[in-house]
This record gives structure tokens, C-alpha cells and sequence, in this order.
């Protein structure tokens, strides 16, 4: 049979594209991620096997996709796009090496996705022309001092509880601490939680899963909530 590699989009369930749905929909075999909405995963059938993806290793995940793969359709259903740091590119190498064929349905990444329900542009004209993603789950390792000389806009996936750390890092690299800052928790759900201040004042998210977003661009924020609210 085959595997879909499917983008859930960012936890907003209404988010995931209408081909990714329907593969959902379709499934004998789902196996899903922690940060995949509820009311997704119960759009498979009835009778499709459920696997939750929380207690494997990635190793795991491969020969599960790989097994149950070779005789049934699965739907791997990962937050956000499967290949923006989601470990689809080495699902997808799992598969090919073992011969099963797959394919890729993007997701709605929370890169852009997440800022902008907290009102926040990635890119604005004269503001940022540029956009560096980067995963801050281990802040100590990197390259702080290159990534406070990018321009634009820098993004962190997973840098919501150490927001503070990473901070500090990019400052004592040269940015400056006056830069406008933000963390965005539970974005784009009811939950959602937004944290906005200078670089040089900002503090951990209370909740994750949490994207951080450094740049002018945040500055931007508070003239649409403004014009919102007159709207």
C-alpha cells in the first residue's frame, strides 16, 4: 500500500488543507502527533488503527510507517508542514529505503502561520525582507553570534521556555536589546498567548508550545490591533 505524510497545520483544526483532510479521512492506519488536535484524529474511520506517536523513539516511528505501510494506507499526521522541522524528511527516507511508496502533503507551518494570529507580519515592507527559522530547543548550541547579525526577522520553533536565555545570548552577540520581541503560546488556538516586549526584557512562555519572533516586524502588531479594534 502507501504512507501520506500529512501537515496538520498549527493546532488550529480548521488550518489543515483540504487534500490533507481528506487523506485523514481515508486512513486504515493514523499515526499522530501530541500536538495534533483531537477533533483531527477523530476524523479517521471508525475502524482505522490509532497509533499516538508520544511514547516512540523516531526510530520507532520509521518501522511502524514502514510495517503497517506494506499493507495498509497509513496517514502520519504532524503538526504544522512535515518538512519544516517535523522529521518528515527522515520518515520519508525510511520509506523510500524499505520501498513503500509515499507521498507529501504539505501543512500550514507555524513559521508564518502562528505570527500572524498574534497580528505579527513576518515580512513588511521597509521592515523585513527576510525570514531565519531555527529550532532553540538547545539554546546553547547555536550560532548566536550569526544569528544576531541576520537581518529581518528571526523565528524560533520550540524557544517559548527559554526565551530569556536565547535573549540573552543574541544580546551579548550585538542585538540590541532595544529590538521588539515575542512570544506566541497556543497560537492560533482559543488558548492563544501573546508576550510582547523589548529583547532585552523578555521572559519564558507560561505555556507551550511556544514560537518566538524577534524583529521590527512585532512592532507592527500594535498599529493592526489598533486599527482592528476601530474596524
Amino acid at each position: 500500500m502507501s504512507v501520506a505524510l500529512v501537515g496538520a497545520g498549527p493546532r488550529d483544526p480548521e488550518l489543515i488543507t483540504v487534500r490533507g483532510l481528506a487523506r485523514v479521512r481515508a486512513s486504515e492506519v493514523l499515526v499522530y502527533d501530541r500536538l495534533v488536535s483531537p477533533e483531527l484524529v477523530a476524523e479517521a474511520p471508525a475502524d482505522a488503527l490509532r497509533i499516538a506517536r508520544d511514547d516512540l523513539s523516531q526510530a520507532e516511528v520509521n518501522a511502524t510507517l514502514v510495517s503497517h505501510g506494506r499493507s495498509r494506507f497509513v496517514v502520519r499526521l504532524k503538526g504544522g508542514d512535515p518538512f519544516v522541522f517535523g522529521r518528515g524528511g527522515e520518515e520519508a527516507l525510511a520509506l523510500a529505503a524499505a520501498g513503500i511508496p509515499f507521498e507529501l502533503v504539505p501543512g500550514v507551518s507555524s513559521i508564518a502561520a502562528v505570527p500572524g494570529a498574534a497580528l505579527i507580519p513576518v515580512t513588511h515592507r521597509g521592515v523585513s525582507q527576510a525570514v531565519t527559522a531555527f529550532a532553540a530547543h538547545d539554546v546553547e548550541t547555536l550560532d548566536a553570534a550569526a544569528l544576531a547579525r541576520v537581518p529581518g526577522t528571526l523565528v524560533a520553533f520550540m524557544g517559548g521556555a527559554r526565551a530569556e536565555r536565547l535573549a540573552q545570548r543574541l544580546i551579548e552577540h550585538g542585538k540590541p536589546a532595544s529590538t521588539p520581541a515575542a512570544v506566541v503560546s497556543c497560537g492560533t488556538t482559543d488558548d492563544q498567548q501573546v508576550v510582547v516586549s523589548p529583547l532585552g526584557a523578555l521572559r519564558g512562555a507560561a505555556a507551550t508550545p511556544a514560537l518566538v519572533v524577534i524583529g521590527d516586524v512585532v512592532a507592527v502588531r500594535a498599529a493592526l490591533a489598533l486599527r482592528r479594534s476601530a474596524a
